[in-house]
């Protein structure tokens, strides 16, 4: 059987052929996303490139994922930030969806007119345990519908409020879904419902927002969000098949055009003692999306989350130098670092900085807390400190000339303090040629074959 699978990426279109008589990645190719046109153009052209390389590669089966113009634009609102707020936002994220903003409570005039200005896709509207509070999400809901913008709305919150819900989203020209409460209990989650509509969604607007319903004819498979085809790639990687197991704990970061995804496989239980964990329980596989973190269209904004004075002089080069390669990337996506140049030592330094402000909100926090019994400290999020594999994903890792120097932006050093969650001794990994997501799509129809690739293709470096 020999697959071909498509990644619309934000900043290229990444195509990967392959044959499962060998168990073998027969060729990779990449072209500039073509969204402004079609992107069948950059599909076709990236399909040239690939026979040019490989020659015609007569395939069975075509699958797809796509995150172009950074994917799934969404907004969540819950009842209070840490519980059906955060509950929200891991709904979101393990769907692929891009969370641009949260809100908890009841939203404000102002509030309203900032979601108007975010123009999202998607609005996930959450609140209340089964059987709680239902005036906020109601009051909420008809401050959406109130908003005039095509969004459509996933409600995901307290089951006693639907019959109020259904009433005020029939009476709007909203395209909405009514699903089960993402927090029905308290301190406890159930995102797999708002997660499969958020995809659901992905499938009938997006795919055509993006130009890509002919691939989807073409295809006959559900083209589906990236991230949560690279979600999927880690989760094989990390517990294996029935038949196979795979590596263990792992902490993936994808740096890309538009954002920074982070993934961890780990149940993120504590690694000192007398801890007291806080918040809403973590799941085994977790990813964020830092939305301001891209090496391209939002690479303004990750220049100013970084002291870039000190970045010029840790890799001495002129501060001018560094401010000319972030507009020169931020206006022409589709540029490239001449080997072996200071343009290429900027871009890894950007790089490695990215990947280091990402893990670190990725990761959970200690505190030091005084009871009467003593100090103790208190886990809110995943210690990942123990994880052993730290794997790299995205074009700026895998075409540097030093991707551990980039995955090392995702260590705790030895200045960071004591309670730090990042990893501390993690051997580094790298997806060479991208396959993350090819076998993330590959793992729904042949999850043996995919992983036995992954473990062949994804190497240790050093």
């Amino acid at each position: 059987m020999r697959y071909l699978t498509a990644d619309f990426g934000s900043t290229y279109t990444k195509l990967t052929a392959i044959d499962t008589d060998t168990a073998s990645v027969v060729g990779t190719s990449t072209a500039f996303t073509t969204i402004e046109t079609d992107v069948m153009d950059g599909f076709r052209s990236a399909l040239s490139a690939l026979t040019n390389k490989i020659g015609a590669f007569d395939y069975d089966r075509l699958l797809c994922c796509s995150s172009a113009a950074g994917g799934l634009k969404m907004v969540a609102l819950g009842l209070v930030p840490e519980l059906t707020a955060k509950a929200a936002r891991m709904a979101a994220s393990s769907a692929g969806a891009k969370v641009v903003k949260t809100y908890s409570f009841e939203i404000s005039k102002a509030e309203q007119d900032e979601i108007y200005r975010i123009n999202p896709d998607l609005v996930l509207l959450c609140g209340g345990t089964d059987g709680g509070n239902k005036e906020v999400i109601i009051a909420n809901a008809r401050r959406l519908c109130s908003i005039d913008r095509n969004f459509s709305i996933i409600a995901a919150g307290n089951k006693s409020a639907a019959d109020e819900l259904e009433t005020i989203f029939a009476a709007s020209n909203k395209n909405w879904v009514i699903t089960d409460n993402v927090m029905p209990e308290f301190n406890k989650i159930n995102i797999a419902p708002a997660k499969e509509r958020i995809k659901e969604l992905f499938i009938s607007r997006i795919i055509e927002a993006k130009g890509l319903s002919a691939i989807q004819q073409m295809s006959g498979y559900q083209i589906i969000p990236t991230p949560l085809a690279v979600l999927n790639g880690c989760e094989l990687l990390s517990k294996g098949t029935k038949h196979e197991s795979g590596i263990g704990d792992l902490l993936a970061v994808d740096l890309g055009g538009a954002t920074t995804d982070v993934y961890s496989m780990s149940a993120g239980r504590p690694t000192i003692d007398n801890v007291m964990l806080k918040g809403l329980p973590e799941p085994y596989s977790k990813r964020t999306v830092e939305g301001d973190l891209g090496m391209r269209y939002s690479l303004s904004s990750l220049a100013d989350e970084i002291d870039l004075e000190s970045l010029a002089d840790a890799i001495d080069v002129p501060l001018t130098d560094v401010h000319r390669w972030i507009k020169t990337c931020s206006d022409n996506p589709d540029t490239i670092a001449s080997a072996g140049s200071s343009d290429q030592r900027i871009e890894e330094s950007l790089a490695h900085n990215a990947i280091k402000i990402a893990v670190e909100r990725h990761c959970g926090i200690y505190q030091s807390a005084y009871t009467p019994c003593g100090m103790i400290f208190t886990l809110n999020g995943k210690d990942l400190s123990a994880v052993p594999y730290v794997v790299g994903i995205g074009g700026a890792i895998i075409n540097s000339a030093s991707p551990s120097y980039i995955l090392q932006g995702a260590v705790g050093d030895k200045t960071d303090d004591a309670l730090s969650t990042k990893p501390r001794q993690p051997r580094y990994m790298l997806d060479k040629k991208y396959i993350f997501a090819s076998m993330g799509l590959l793992s729904a129809i042949e999850p043996d074959m995919a992983l036995r690739i992954m473990k062949k293709e994804i190497t240790e470096i050093k």
